[in-house]
């Protein structure tokens, strides 16, 4: 039940043809998605999966699939509520056309790539994160204060220079040997299937992801500090929104 994670490839590809490969209590499986699976702090994808009568199946969620020797590409995706008749229809080996909600996705990526550069502004190590299409949430592990106003500025001067945005590929054992590079505490860089995906922020930032994100800071467009409070003694939260 092996998925090929063309979102990996591409973030911008809003669907593509695939074949369901199972169907079970998990959900939908698909032989190729563009829809992102819960991860890293990222919400997964909703959208739509038609079949070749034109009966569609709403998908309010995609999640990683459990299974034996299932790897961090494998998806599975959750119909929404009321679509008994429609996935009665469906069976293993059917082909369907896949198509995320591209507007939610869309917000997802910017608020994602706004979020690297929040590690850019206040370099402190990332203690939970959250990224939805309403709001990005990060819990950053300082006693230090942190300026609303100079952050928001610094922020949105980035977004403003328009710096580009891309990945790189390095190895598991090179990923290994570079432990600066990570800054969440709590999710793990995306390793397992040989190679490790890294996010570049040209002269900003780089780290590894495995989410979505723009192609050019200047895409986020503006942002503001919703909140900003002290999470706990040690922690800081901060709650980003799109204006």
């Amino acid at each position: 039940m092996s998925t090929r994670a063309l979102f990996r490839e591409d973030a911008y590809l809003t669907r593509c043809d695939a074949t369901v490969t199972a169907i079970d209590e998990q959900g939908i499986h698909l032989d190729r998605t563009v829809f992102y699976p819960l991860g890293g702090g990222q919400a997964g994808d909703a959208g739509t999966l038609t079949l070749a009568d034109g009966t569609v199946v709403a998908i309010a969620d995609t999640r990683k699939a459990k299974f034996e020797g299932a790897t961090p590409d494998d998806a599975v995706h959750v119909p929404a509520p009321g679509q008994e008749d429609a996935l009665a229809r469906m069976k293993a080996g059917d082909a369907v056309k896949a198509e995320i909600d591209w507007s939610r996705r869309h917000r997802h990526m910017r608020l994602h790539t706004a979020s690297h550069l929040i590690c850019a502004v206040l370099p402190y190590p990332v203690d939970g994160c959250s990224i939805t299409s309403d709001y990005a949430r990060l819990d950053l592990a300082t006693v230090e204060p942190i300026e609303r106003e100079t952050v928001e500025a610094k922020l949105n001067a980035l977004i403003g220079g328009a710096h580009d945005v891309h990945t790189e590929w390095i190895t598991d054992d090179e990923m290994a040997a570079r432990p600066e590079l990570v800054r969440t505490m709590s999710v793990k860089p995306p390793m397992g299937l040989g190679r490790v995906r890294l996010l570049r922020i040209e002269n900003v930032d780089l780290q590894p992801c495995g989410g979505t994100h723009v192609r050019n800071t200047g895409e986020i467009g503006t942002l503001r500090i919703a909140k900003l409070e002290k999470k706990s003694a040690r922690t800081r939260r901060l709650v980003l929104e799109l204006v």
